[in-house]
């Protein structure tokens, strides 16, 4: 394996993930608080799951995010 190719491959992807992350619970915290959903005092639960194909793993990263 090609530990630097790896490497770069693996922080790209992580970028992404990062990146449509944010923008994602940003969209839907600011729908929520237009549509008096949510008042903006709050913490949300938050969970991803990661899954890889092969070899078969599983995992999901659970935390909370503070609106205040």
């Amino acid at each position: 394996m090609n530990e630097d190719k790896f490497n770069l491959e693996l922080r790209s992807f992580l970028k992404r993930v990062g990146i449509t992350s944010q923008r994602e619970i940003e969209k839907v915290v600011r729908d929520a608080l237009e549509n008096g959903v949510l008042q903006g005092n709050e913490q949300i639960a938050v969970k991803v799951t990661l899954e890889v194909e092969a070899p078969e793993t599983t995992k999901t990263i659970e935390g909370t995010i503070s609106l205040e």
